[in-house]
């Protein structure tokens, strides 16, 4: 494994494992515009806000797109809306703009019409395209990475082999200096007495507590039937979400929690410093892939069965375990494990060496095939609201 890898640099200090321009759609109408003008550069992602084009009680939403526009991997950013609904581009594009990246936004209503927005839009796209090609190299030690960790399509392979091995290269990356951070609460049930003990403080310990305890509450409304599981989970073999916990919780490693990051319309929490963090990213995938990348993250390991999630802002590294599944969407076999032919560390070290590879450039296995919606999550303040939670840190 090498130390270090030679990133793209940002005005704000950070260093970017890749170089993208974000064109955002904060409504859904104007998400064809947003791909056409997509289409004419080299780097161009699109991200649409499908829930509403209201701002009032989406501030969440709001919140992950300018986190994400600040992402280490983004360049630059073109901010599109129709200019009927109540989300002004600017609520976006000004906060990235601070960072000193380029951050444009147009309104189609103002630029008579589609053609014409997306003529303006090409125009400055390309633009952004150009800062991003300008932007410079700089040599930056794998310490700096920040890595999400999350799960999805967990079957008894995952608890056995992939959550373990992913779980090991996680403690490995912290030891060397490197943010690592877990989401999906709600796969943590069951698990407060273990994470508790690896609190750095009483205060850690009490808020992670709390906040699995909400999501819990969330998901489990009473009078409401709603999966938690799915049914590849079971079909695969888990039968309890208690037992997909405790397999889940194998993937954090066993290094000390510095912090249980926020995520809601009023708190947008990040890592102040390098360690193990748990966070409020969804278990929904896609729309997790949105908050690791809104939580500063460089990329993702992903652990699971069969499953190929996908993010085209963060890459992600896919880790499974089993041999009945694997197919070319897989970066790392761990099915050896399974059949007793491979220890947990020799898998972690190869997870670890792929980590440096994907830093310095190297594409994941489907990095430029698979797409995968960048899907916005936001909690219902309404149903907050019943709840009578209270955002605080």
């Amino acid at each position: 494994m090498m130390n270090t890898f030679m990133g793209f640099g940002r005005a704000d200090g950070s260093v970017g494992i890749r170089n993208h321009v974000l064109i955002m759609a904060v409504d859904e109408c104007c998400e064809g515009i947003a791909r056409a003008i997509a289409d004419s550069i080299d780097n161009g992602i699109v991200v649409t806000n499908y829930n509403t084009c209201m701002y009032g009680g989406n501030e969440e939403m709001i919140n992950t797109m300018i986190h994400t526009g600040n992402n280490p991997n983004v360049a630059g950013v073109l901010v599109l809306a129709m200019g009927c609904g109540s989300i002004d581009p600017e609520i976006v594009a000004a906060p990235i703009r601070t960072t000193g990246r380029a951050a444009f936004s147009l309104v189609c209503m103002k630029q008579q019409g589609t053609r014409a927005t997306i003529n303006q839009g090409k125009a400055l796209a390309q633009e952004l395209q150009q800062a991003a090609n300008a932007a410079p190299r700089v040599e930056t030690p794998i310490s700096d990475l920040v890595i999400g960790v999350k799960c999805g399509g967990s079957d008894t392979s995952s608890g056995i082999a992939s959550n373990p091995s992913v779980g090991r290269a996680v403690d490995t990356l912290v030891d060397l200096g490197a943010t690592a951070i877990a989401g999906e609460l709600i796969e943590l049930v069951g698990c407060e007495a273990i994470l508790r003990q690896r609190a750095v403080s009483p205060e850690v310990a009490d808020k992670l507590e709390r906040l699995i305890h909400e999501e819990e509450a969330r998901w489990h409304v009473d009078g409401a039937e709603v999966e938690t599981m799915s049914i590849g989970n079971s079909v695969g073999g888990l039968t309890t979400l208690e037992e997909k916990s405790f397999g889940a919780l194998s993937k954090t490693g066993t290094r000390p929690i510095q912090g249980v990051l926020q995520i809601n319309h009023l708190i947008h929490e990040k890592p102040t410093q390098p360690g193990f963090y748990l966070s409020e990213a969804t278990h929904l995938c896609g729309s997790a892939g949105m908050h690791f990348a809104a939580l500063g993250a460089h990329l993702i390991l992903w652990t699971t069965g069969g499953a190929g999630f996908n993010n085209p802002i963060v890459p992600v590294i896919r880790v499974s375990g089993n041999q009945y599944l694997l197919n070319e969407d897989i970066d790392i076999d761990a099915s050896g494990i399974m059949r007793a032919e491979e220890g947990v560390e020799s898998v972690a070290e190869r997870i670890v060496a792929k980590v440096s590879q994907v830093a310095q450039g190297q594409q994941t296995n489907i990095e430029e095939l698979g797409y995968s919606y960048c899907s916005l999550y936001q909690k219902d303040q309404r149903l907050e609201t019943v709840l009578r939670f209270k955002p605080n840190c």
